[in-house]
């Protein structure tokens, strides 16, 4: 499985709208853009596609942006890339039908449908509320001081 720079920057982004979840005030896709270093029009399309799926509301206006629909706690990695990545859970496609539908069979049941739950899984199990944790974490260890 490989995730697009479209789907990096997704959960990016929605782990920015996360952080300011608390203060329900719309973040504007221009303060996402200067926070992440990531383009404004790539933003927009990867909002455009967060919204469609139901992740995020906009509003219009002076005091407008986006603001996630859930609470991060409800969001997971895997509801952000089903949004985003076209081919998250592609089906592979089958190697001899013709000549030896069995294989297929056994390949499908043994390697690609256990990859598949397995990736599901582990991406269901990450909420954006668990990537904040991890971000104050990895804060907390950039600020330990070591004396030798």
């Amino acid at each position: 499985m490989k995730i697009s720079a479209k789907g990096r920057y997704g959960l990016a982004a929605m782990t920015y709208l996360a952080h300011k979840y608390e203060t329900g005030v719309p973040v504007t896709i221009i303060s996402v853009s200067e926070k992440l270093g990531i383009s404004k029009i790539y933003l927009e399309q990867v909002f455009s596609l967060l919204k469609r799926a139901g992740l995020v509301n906009s509003s219009k206006g002076s005091a407008g942006g986006y603001q996630l629909a859930y609470p991060p706690r409800d969001i997971t990695a895997y509801d952000v890339l089903s949004a985003i990545e076209l081919s998250l859970m592609e089906k592979a496609a089958p190697s001899s039908p013709e000549k030896m539908p069995e294989l297929d069979r056994a390949l499908s049941s043994r390697v690609f449908s256990p990859l598949d739950s397995a990736i599901h899984e582990a991406l269901a199990s990450v909420t954006l509320d668990g990537i904040l944790v991890a971000v104050d974490e990895e804060k907390a260890a950039d600020s330990l001081m070591y004396f030798i």
